[in-house]
């Protein structure tokens, strides 16, 4: 009997994690309150865990539970003084109440646009990036808030308050719960995209602590792309940012070493590249050039850039031209001393070393680049590849000082050492 216990309690768990999100939605719509309707979804998690051992896992556990939510929320909101006019905004919510849970119709198609909503509520610009990513990890990505601290390197307390600030800015600057449109539409996904952006770069190559790369990170900046690719199947840039994410991923496995230090771009072993990534990818970039009403924008240029490395057999083989070419349009279309950085490394590819170092030379005294190990880093590359071994040393111990990696940190350092080194590129 314990055992069955056990075995339905596991099941009822990992179905509320992969419900969650939309619960969490579909509730928010009544309340209007995100951190309530957290609650109230922990609230049906908790029925489910008293009833179902006894009854069974209903057919739809997902149904089951959004239906369990939203009786109680609008329980809450009957007991309200201010009942007469929540009762209005409820609507059609206010006849779930009088039905068992699980036995109202289950529209999917609805609970996905209240999760719509909720990606844009997450990610308001009025919260600060940390608040955007620990909030979107907790809300979207059913992390736990000690999943999240180990996932961003923070102390547990301070996620902890950034979630719950979080939720009270949006209670006390009454956010609304929609999808916008108009003019806010573009700056308000803008919002999302760079949210899902910063979790997966995060994971891709992590700025602190001994862990080069964060996979879980990773993977869920990917499928929150991938659920945000479905629910706005018309937004070209949503496509451009999941077709980055896919290319991306697929060189995961071999960018590490068996003993976790990096691989370069031109080391890797091409083989381990994950083709189903790759060719997801590709099909996501193409959606993206088939709902673009004009010029590609900047998710997509950078899908487009990762995909001229996808489609290279060899390193030897990257059309490193096209990749310049591509790395100016960014520049052009979202400017930034990082992206020129990189456009100096393809350059440099493309031209010779000594024109990617002019390049990177008028960006050392750039003020965003101060204390960017990379920057100290790509300097270091082409100082090599022109002969230049001492200056090369002494960037890529400039550069292991600035990075927080530890990873990095030794890397850098062997190549310090070692004198040997290839651009960065990846």
């Amino acid at each position: 009997m314990t055992e069955r216990h056990d075995s339905t309690a596991h099941a009822i768990e990992t179905v509320f994690r992969m419900e969650a999100p939309r619960i969490i939605a579909a509730v928010t719509r009544v309340v209007r309150d995100v951190g309530i309707a957290e609650e109230l979804a922990q609230d049906a998690l908790v029925a489910a865990l008293e009833q179902w051992p006894a009854a069974g896992v209903p057919d739809n556990p997902g149904a089951w539970l959004t239906a369990t939510a939203k009786h109680r929320a609008v329980d809450l909101v009957r007991r309200r003084e201010n009942y007469a006019r929540k009762l209005e905004e409820v609507g059609r919510a206010t006849e779930f109440a009088y039905e068992e849970p699980g036995t109202a119709a289950y529209d999917p198609d609805d609970i996905d646009d209240d999760l719509l909503r909720l990606v844009f509520l997450s990610c308001h610009p009025v919260l600060s990036a940390e608040a955007r990513v620990a909030l979107t990890l907790r809300l979207l990505g059913g992390l736990t808030t000690a999943e999240i601290a180990r996932a961003v390197l923070a102390p547990e307390a301070t996620v902890a308050q950034r979630i719950v600030r979080a939720k009270r800015t949006l209670a006390t600057k009454n956010v609304a719960f929609e999808v916008p449109y108009g003019p806010d539409r573009e700056a308000r996904l803008g919002s999302v995209l760079e949210v899902i952006y910063l979790i997966f770069n995060e994971g891709y190559a992590a700025t602190a602590g001994d862990d080069y790369l964060r996979p879980g990170l990773c993977e869920d900046a990917l499928r929150l792309a991938r659920v945000l690719q479905a629910l706005m199947p018309k937004e070209p840039e949503v496509h451009g940012l999941a077709a980055l994410l896919e290319i991306q991923s697929s060189r995961a496995s071999a960018r590490t070493a068996p003993d976790g230090s990096p691989v370069l771009l031109k080391d890797q072993n091409r083989m381990r590249w994950n083709t189903l990534l790759i060719r997801r990818g590709f099909a996501a970039l193409g959606r993206a050039d088939a709902v673009a009403s004009g010029a590609p924008g900047p998710y997509a240029l950078q899908a487009a850039i990762a995909a001229c490395h996808a489609q290279a057999y060899a390193y030897e083989e990257t059309n490193w031209a096209q990749i310049a070419v591509l790395y100016g349009l960014l520049a052009a279309r979202a400017p930034s001393p990082v992206v020129e950085l990189n456009r100096a490394v393809a350059v440099s590819m493309a031209e010779g070393p000594e024109a990617g170092l002019a390049l990177v030379d008028a960006l050392v005294d750039e003020p965003a680049l101060q204390g960017y190990h990379l920057l100290s880093s790509v300097r270091g590359d082409l100082l090599e590849r022109l002969g230049r071994t001492e200056e090369a040393r002494a960037e890529f111990e400039r550069a292991a000082a600035l990075t927080r990696n530890e990873r990095e940190r030794e890397f850098l350092l062997g190549k310090s050492r070692v004198g040997r080194s290839s651009p960065s590129g990846d």
